[in-house]
Formats: structure tokens, C-alpha cells, sequence
């Protein structure tokens, strides 16, 4: 969820915006601070063995390069200023959280290793495991999509069936309100035994985790169309399947949206969990093989590749949410 406080500007003469003292100074913290970093970067020596501290140094000066560049174009620009001072804020907390961990770990040897490397030690992991961290991205992509493909497809056709028919709905409801609240990982034992291969079990979990919620909250969204909606259809010699695809199934949206992101959640934790249990390659495959070797610096790499991949199809599904709910956008923000 995001909040956002309007940022009060005094209008100058001849139209333009002033720019107060205090909202100059707030777009410039992050990068004193980027430049604080940097220094501390290369003066401070060094208590932990890294690979790649120069790389790290690098990648400072490019950030400070890149939001220099945004700053002054957002004073040439009242629209990205009022962005950038929005932004600010939580980016200068970013940027001090990352530069006092440095602090505490590699320049000050401060927190215990392995546990608690250093930025530039997780940078070590991004860099030499390059190719192994994106093999096993594109096995967990893989793993995620398929499974939530496969969810999603049956919990539509599960949610309209029920919605639609109350005989399917009689006889199905059972066991939805049976298999659907039991955690989708606490049949590990079962699939395992069932499938053929770890992966096709993998994949039945993360579609059993992300049918459930689909499921019911397509069948809530179908069951709860204003009736009166199917009658004005009716009059016009709509037939039931227009009824179904035209007038039900769009009705029912926005509760469909809210079963695809709680089962998009579903399936992120269902896919770590499944590849920690015996896949090949994927994200949790990593992780468990890092903390095998107590290569912490690693697992937290891989954990910071699967925020980032996360939270960007979750963007993505909301994006998708927004163009199709047009009339609700901007009502839940990520």
C-alpha cells in the first residue's frame, strides 16, 4: 500500500513554483547521503575478506550519477519535483539503512560472519554466481508460472461452475471447504509419494495453493451479481452463454482480481518451500544449497533477487488489474 501527502509549493511571480528551503534539502539528502556512503566506501579500510569492493564503489558513483541527473531534471519540471520530494524520503531511508550496514559489517567487523555480510559480500555472490543465480531464476519463473496458470485456469472454471450451478456448487463445495484451507505444503508428503518427479509435484502444489482462493472468490464474485443485471440481459434475448461470459463473469472482476493476488501470494511461498524439498535448480534450491555450505552472503543475494522478482509481478498483475478494472484505478495502489 502506498501513501502519498501532497507537498505544499508557494506560487512565485510570473507562475512559477518556489522551491522552499526544506524541500531542497529533503531531494538533496539521498544524495549527501550516496556521497557519505562513497566516502566512508573508500577511505574506511576494510575488516572482511571481499572480492569486489571496487565493483561496489562503482556502483555508488553510478547511482549518485543517475540521481543527480533525476534531481535536476525535476527542478526544471514542477510534476518531477513534486515525484522526487514524494520519494525522497524513503529513498534517503534506503540509502542510510545500506550505508550504516557496511558500517557495521565490513568496515567495522561488528556483526558475526557468517550470518551478517556485508552489502559488498552479497554484491560477490551477485557476481561470481551470475550464472548459476539466473539458471535457477528461470527454473523458479518456470515452476511459478506453470503452477500458477494451472491454478488459476482450474479456480475460474471452479468459481464460475459454482457460481453458476448449484448442483456443481452442491457437489464440489464439500470439497472445497475440505482440501482448500489445508496449507498447500502440508501435502509434501503425499505428492511426493504420488508423482513421478519432484518437479510435477512442485507443480501441483503451487496449483493447488493458487486454486483455492481463485476458486472462491470467483464463485463469491459470481454468486453476489445484482440480479437484476441477468433480467435487463434477458429482456434483450440475451442467451446463457452471453449471461455467463458478458454479464456474470466481468461483474464478478474485482473479486477475481482479489483470488489472483491472494493466490499469486500463495504460490510464492508454496514454489520456496517445494524447491528446498528436492527440485533441481530454482531459487530455494540455492538457498538451501548456500546454507548447506554456510555461504550466507549467498542466500541473501538469492533473497534479494526473489523480492525483486516478486514484487515486479505483483506490479505486473496490477497493472493488468488496473487496465481492466478502469474504473477503479488508482483505488489500491503497490
Amino acid at each position: 500500500m502506498e501513501l502519498t501527502r501532497p507537498v505544499k509549493l508557494s506560487a512565485a511571480p510570473g507562475g512559477r513554483t518556489a522551491l522552499s528551503a526544506a524541500s531542497v534539502a529533503v531531494i538533496l539528502l539521498p544524495a549527501a547521503l550516496l556521497a557519505l556512503a562513497l566516502t566512508a566506501h573508500e577511505v574506511l579500510p576494510n575488516k572482511q575478506p571481499v572480492l569486489h569492493s571496487a565493483q561496489y564503489g562503482y556502483l555508488l558513483i553510478v547511482l549518485f550519477g543517475a540521481y543527480a541527473l533525476w534531481a535536476i531534471f525535476a527542478f526544471a519540471s514542477e510534476g518531477a519535483f513534486r515525484r522526487l520530494r514524494t520519494q525522497a524520503p524513503i529513498t534517503a531511508l534506503i540509502i542510510g539503512i545500506v550505508g550504516v550496514w557496511e558500517l557495521l559489517t565490513l568496515k567495522l567487523d561488528s556483526l558475526p560472519l557468517p550470518y551478517f555480510p556485508s552489502p559488498v559480500k552479497i554484491a560477490d555472490a551477485l557476481i561470481d554466481d551470475r550464472e548459476k543465480l539466473l539458471i535457477c531464476t528461470l527454473y523458479s519463473l518456470r515452476l511459478l508460472f506453470l503452477g500458477y496458470l494451472i491454478g488459476a485456469f482450474f479456480g475460474l472454471v471452479t468459481g464460475l461452475l459454482m457460481g453458476w450451478y448449484k448442483q456443481f456448487q452442491y457437489w464440489i463445495n464439500p470439497f472445497l471447504r475440505f482440501i482448500g484451507p489445508i496449507p498447500a505444503t502440508a501435502w509434501i508428503p503425499v505428492v511426493l509419494l504420488v508423482f513421478p518427479s519432484s518437479f510435477t509435484a512442485s507443480l501441483f502444489l503451487i496449483a493447488l495453493g493458487t486454486w483455492f482462493p481463485v476458486a472462491v472468490m470467483t464463485w463469491s464474485g459470481i454468486a453476489g451479481v445484482n440480479k437484476s443485471f441477468f433480467e435487463v440481459a434477458k429482456t434483450l434475448g440475451a442467451s446463457e452463454r452471453y449471461l455467463v461470459f458478458k454479464v456474470a463473469f466481468p461483474a464478478a472482476f474485482p473479486l477475481v482480481f482479489i483470488g489472483l493476488f491472494m493466490g499469486l501470494g500463495t504460490s510464492f511461498v508454496t514454489l520456496v518451500v517445494a524447491e528446498m524439498l528436492g527440485v533441481k535448480a530454482g531459487l530455494g534450491f540455492y538457498i538451501t544449497w548456500a546454507q548447506g555450505w554456510a555461504e550466507y552472503y549467498k542466500v541473501y543475494a538469492a533473497l534479494l533477487i526473489m523480492a525483486v522478482l516478486f514484487s515486479t509481478i505483483m506490479t505486473l498483475l496490477f497493472k493488468a488489474r488496473d487496465r481492466v478494472l478502469i474504473w477503479q484505478k488508482g483505488l489500491i495502489k503497490w
